[in-house]
């Protein structure tokens, strides 16, 4: 299956920002992305990788190591 191209303007909204977040990932080639002439597209793909690479599990309920003062 072909990857689709987004825009910036897409990437944005998927996540919820403005466009200068996705445009700072880009300058800072922190996301994988395809020059066309002078447009910027970002593979679906490449999206998905970056949320995958920047999500952050739970951590499990611990118990307490301290103990109640008497």
């Amino acid at each position: 299956m072909a990857d689709r191209y987004l825009t910036v303007a897409q990437v944005a909204e998927l996540l919820s920002t403005t466009e200068r977040f996705p445009r700072r990932l880009i300058a800072e080639r922190r996301i994988v992305f395809v020059k066309v002439g002078r447009h910027i597209r970002i593979p679906e793909s490449a999206l998905n990788a970056f949320i995958d690479a920047n999500t952050v599990q739970p951590i499990g309920h611990r118990r307490s190591t301290l103990r109640r003062a008497a």
